[in-house]
């Protein structure tokens, strides 16, 4: 699974947030293999250790062994006790680093959305230059395969994330945005309006992305197009870049002032994920691969505040399988 597992080779582009790190400490999980909290914690662990051990019960709280030492309780006491026992990489959200106690639930939703979105665009970019400087020639990784089998996989990483920026554009539109201007009208229209002038330039490059896919591999039009549509990668990064700063700095943290209840912002939530579909379903893998350790944990976190238990543990082991 994306960011947890780096067993085969990559090339530069493919480089995950935080690389698995391996550990030889015996680690033993006991829990329902349907309940969320195991779920979560058998993530979690995957960052962790490769000797994980688990073995099903029918308890529905999980039971973790490191060592010697046993611990069974919420889910955020055992993964602090996860830190404590193996900690690195951190998997619990230090003040410093993330966000403050009154920030909305929505707000942190969306802020990880685009650090997840800027990751996987950093990556294409990184990807997109090294197959302009290769222009066509024999891949770097073998892997990869030939040049032609290596732009169907470029074709296929851009569709995810495509699909992943078009739902996350559309849910700030018809969650975040409508809240925001019911306190101050007129706030949100320089956002909606840097989504509309993106549309075309993120499916412009989709279609070229297809252009390159018929050409000649090596010929000259081919390492052409290879360096327009790095080019294009890049400038589409830097200004997906100013715009999820803009929002950070100028409008997101209004959403604090709008003083929405806890009950509201449960419902908010929710609605966030209910439109995002494909995110949180056959995209869940893609969303969480660009986050790091403590950032992935806590978008988990956000989903079980206002998933029922069975849908919960259905994205969870979607990760883990």
């Amino acid at each position: 699974m994306g960011n947890c597992l780096t067993h085969s080779k990559k090339l530069n582009a493919e480089i995950a947030p935080y690389d698995f790190i391996k550990s030889t400490t015996a680690v033993k999980l006991y829990g329902s293999p349907n309940a969320a909290c195991t779920a979560y914690i058998r993530f979690a662990l995957l960052y962790k250790t490769m000797s994980l051990h688990f073995i099903p019960t029918t308890d529905t709280q999980p039971t973790l062994q490191i060592g010697s030492v046993t611990i069974s309780g919420t889910r955020e006491m055992v993964l602090r006790f996860i830190d404590s026992k193996l900690p690195q990489p951190p998997l619990v959200m230090k003040e410093r680093e993330g966000f403050g106690e009154t920030t909305p639930w929505i707000v942190r939703a969306v802020v990880l959305q685009h650090r997840s979105m800027r990751w996987h665009l950093e990556r294409m970019v990184r990807w997109g230059g090294d197959l302009a400087t290769r222009g066509g020639r024999k891949a770097v990784d073998p892997a990869m395969g030939t040049p032609r089998m290596e732009i169907r996989k470029f074709s296929k990483s851009y569709s995810q994330l495509l699909e992943f920026m078009l739902e996350h554009a559309q849910m700030e539109e018809r969650v975040v945005f409508p809240i925001l201007e019911m306190a101050d009208r007129g706030l949100c229209r320089a956002a909606n309006e840097e989504h509309a002038r993106d549309l075309p330039i993120i499916n412009g490059i989709k279609e070229e992305i297809k252009s390159i896919g018929v050409l000649d591999t090596g010929s000259l039009h081919y390492q052409d197009a290879l360096c327009n549509l790095s080019t294009r990668l890049k400038s589409l990064l830097e200004h997906c870049k100013e715009h999820f700063e803009e929002e950070e700095r100028d409008v997101l943290p209004l959403m604090e002032a709008v003083e929405l209840t806890k009950k509201q912002q449960l419902r908010v939530l929710e609605q966030c994920f209910d439109l995002m579909q494909g995110t949180n379903s056959h995209l869940f893998n893609f969303l969480i691969e660009g986050l790091l350790p403590w950032e992935a944990v806590h978008y988990l976190d956000l989903i079980l505040i206002c998933k029922d238990e069975e849908k919960a543990a259905s994205m969870l082991c979607r990760i883990i399988e």
